[in-house]
């Protein structure tokens, strides 16, 4: 049977060139150079913390690094921006996580779709991803189509990885 896997990952270095490039960007910017704080990648926990004097300042550094993730090909979806803002002594701190795998319920979104879809094909949860398998690699190429028309729906970064016939 011919099967693939459904993963959402991001490449570790391509996100730490984007931090990379949005720090040199927050030091030239005229608004933001004498600030406190800054933007750090913590690559273990797979996040990123920004800080600054105020709210404003740090929706700025957010405006900055999605700029700079969008600019290194990373789709925006994969940061998760909706922790809250955390005041901490003189300096706002907020930590965007780095969404990596598939998670429980964009999993069942994503087998929800392809068994709405009527296609011959098995789709199933293993840990972080979705192994979808079928007899025809015809039927595997149409579940491909269908989820890239929907990955807005599902609200996460997808990839077709492991593609075995």
């Amino acid at each position: 049977m011919a099967s693939f896997d459904i993963v959402s990952k991001v490449d570790p270095q391509t996100l730490e060139n984007a931090v990379n490039t949005a720090k040199k960007e927050l030091q030239t910017r005229y608004d933001l150079r004498d600030t406190k704080g800054g933007i750090e990648l913590d690559k273990k926990a797979n996040t990123i913390q920004l800080s600054s004097e105020n709210s404003m300042r740090v929706k700025a550094l957010e405006d900055i690094l999605l700029g700079r993730v969008v600019k290194q090909g990373i789709d925006g979806t994969a940061l998760d921006f909706t922790a809250e803002e955390q005041a901490n002594g003189a300096l706002v701190k907020k930590t965007i996580k780095v969404r990596a795998g598939v998670d429980k319920e964009a999993g069942r979104k994503i087998i929800k779709a392809i068994k709405d879809a009527k296609l011959k094909v098995e789709a199933q949860m293993q840990d972080d991803q979705v192994r979808v398998s079928a007899k025809k690699i015809d039927d595997l190429q149409a579940v491909i189509a269908l989820l890239r028309q929907r990955s807005a729906d599902i609200g996460q970064p997808l990839q077709f990885v492991n593609m075995k016939s």
